[in-house]
């Protein structure tokens, strides 16, 4: 199985058990389980903005090269 096809699930996973964890553990334990759904909401973010920045930069590419023809 491909690497980077299991680490997508870990952001996912991460927001998951923290939800888990914020609902079903008692009061004293629950600030545990908010810096890993807080890095797992970053990693979803960040991955959208590169994804986004990258397809910003090829249709850039793509009009650059259309341009010169």
């Amino acid at each position: 199985m491909d690497k980077r096809f299991i680490l997508s699930f870990v952001a996912p996973f991460m927001i998951l058990i923290s939800t888990l964890g914020l609902i079903f553990r008692d009061n004293t334990r629950k600030i545990f389980y908010f810096p890993i759904g807080l890095m797992g909401i970053s990693i979803l973010l960040e991955k959208d903005v590169r994804r986004r920045l990258d397809r910003k930069n090829i249709l850039k590419k793509i009009k650059s090269f259309q341009k010169v023809k």
